[in-house]
């Protein structure tokens, strides 16, 4: 912990200066975490949308304004461009996240009732940090070996897209030879590129994360290694990937976590788990997993008032949200959210044992659609209408989610391939255009809900 975060815990401990609420925002790609941040910050500033953020409701909240977040080397949250993207006059999703940034957002707060006189006016920061979701998949490196990672990844990797070749590539490894660079920048590549292809079928346990979003450091040995057989164990080019696996998690997981990750208040963990359902019962079983070893690397429950004066974080409270609810009629988001809390009975359950508040939200941080009822073959089924992404404009019925979660997650910790009580289909929807009145934010479907459980104890 540097010496900023020891200060700052020091005047918040002592009732110096104005409280600061640092609020992460976690989750797996295409999950919406830019969407997420955006629309909070700007239903936030224009807060007639958020009618279940009690302080937004009553008027506690007098003003709400950006400014330079306190971290000189983090790139800023692009905010502007990404609310322009999907509101403008030609909407569209903006660009997925790409690297660690951070937007402060400053709240100025006039106690209600009884403390409105002890307390007076004051400020409240929210420095909300955003980070790629691939990123998150490198936190469960930290407590496994190379040869602990490579049998796990060899282990599930067949019938993914991309194995054969990766495997093929394994066949023909010498364990005699000696170190030959491009050859192994070349099963690096093949097993690369088996990733992107994974993640791009709905697969979400792809790591090491930076394979996949390298950034400044493509090219480089600690980002150049690959999963190998343990009958590889004895040859020069094992011996090799094993040292920059140990550089990978010293030198870029470790400072992740250290500087990031290990620094938050509030976490939001987004899950795409429409997404995961369309692309079956693997995917759905694979993203379970994954997010289960992301919040294993929680610190979860309230740190104590020395831990606090010493700056030391601990995440008070986790909010667990299945995106893309707008895909639904409302009348399922209730299967919904059930599914999600399954999905993550473990880790919530060992949140709230060490003390850590938590809740599960089925949102939309952009409505896109509209809810309407379709006449098919004497039945009524609950449909959405929006734009689809080449412009046309349909009603979908997606199918019906089932009352009990375990219809969907016994067969996938079971292992099967499709599922045999229903097909869950899936579209793309484009953001659709909307006339903002003066004081209201973007449409969407419990944002306000999601903001009370974050922010609304500390307001």
């Amino acid at each position: 912990m540097g010496l900023a975060d020891t200060a700052d815990g020091l005047m918040r401990g002592l009732g110096l200066g104005d409280p600061v609420l640092r609020i992460g925002v976690t989750g797996l790609s295409r999950a919406g975490k830019t969407v997420f941040i955006t629309s909070l910050v700007a239903n936030l500033l224009d807060r007639g949308r958020m009618q279940a953020l009690r302080a937004a409701a009553d008027g506690t909240i007098r003003a709400a304004w950006l400014q330079p977040q306190p971290d000189d080397t983090v790139p800023r949250f692009e905010f502007e461009r990404h609310l322009a993207a999907l509101t403008g006059p030609d909407p569209h999703w903006p660009e997925g996240t790409r690297h660690v940034s951070e937007l402060r957002l400053s709240l100025r707060i006039q106690p209600r009732g009884l403390l409105a006189g002890w307390r007076g006016v004051q400020n409240l920061h929210l420095d909300i940090v955003d980070y790629p979701g691939e990123w998150l998949l490198d936190l469960r490196l930290m407590d496994r070996s190379f040869a602990q990672w490579s049998a796990e990844v060899l282990e599930r990797i067949d019938g993914r897209p991309g194995a054969e070749a990766f495997r093929a590539g394994l066949a023909a490894l010498d364990p005699r030879a000696r170190l030959d660079e491009p050859a192994a920048q070349g099963l690096h590549r093949l097993y690369a590129a088996h990733l992107a292809l994974a993640r791009d079928a709905g697969f979400s346990d792809t790591t090491p994360g930076r394979f996949l979003l390298p950034g400044e450091m493509e090219g480089s040995p600690a980002l150049t290694f690959a999963p190998l057989p343990a009958e590889q164990s004895s040859s020069a080019l094992y011996r090799e990937f094993e040292r920059r696996f140990d550089a990978y998690k010293t030198r870029v997981v470790r400072p992740f976590f250290r500087n990031h990750f290990a620094r938050i208040d509030r976490q939001v963990v987004l899950v795409d788990v429409l997404g995961a359902i369309h692309a079956g019962p693997q995917a759905l079983q694979d993203i379970r997993r994954a997010m289960a070893d992301i919040l294993s690397a929680f610190r979860p429950g309230r740190a104590g008032w020395l831990a606090q004066l010493l700056g030391t974080r601990r995440v008070e409270r986790i909010l667990f949200a299945a995106t893309k609810a707008d895909h639904l009629h409302h009348t399922q988001h209730p299967r919904l959210a059930a599914i999600l809390t399954a999905m993550l009975r473990e880790a919530r359950d060992r949140a709230d044992f060490q003390g850590a508040r938590t809740e599960a939200l089925a949102i939309a941080a952009l409505r896109t659609t509209t809810e309407e009822i379709l006449h098919q073959d004497g039945h009524d089924l609950p449909a959405v209408r929006g734009t689809l992404m080449d412009g046309r404009e349909a009603a979908f019925y997606p199918g019906d989610l089932p009352d009990n979660p375990a219809a969907l997650l016994a067969p996938a910790a079971e292992g099967a391939t499709r599922w045999l009580d229903g097909d869950y289909a899936a579209m793309n929807f484009a953001p659709a255009p909307a006339t903002l009145r003066p004081g209201d934010g973007p449409p969407h479907i419990r944002m306000d809900r999601a903001a009370e459980f974050l922010i609304g104890d500390r307001i």
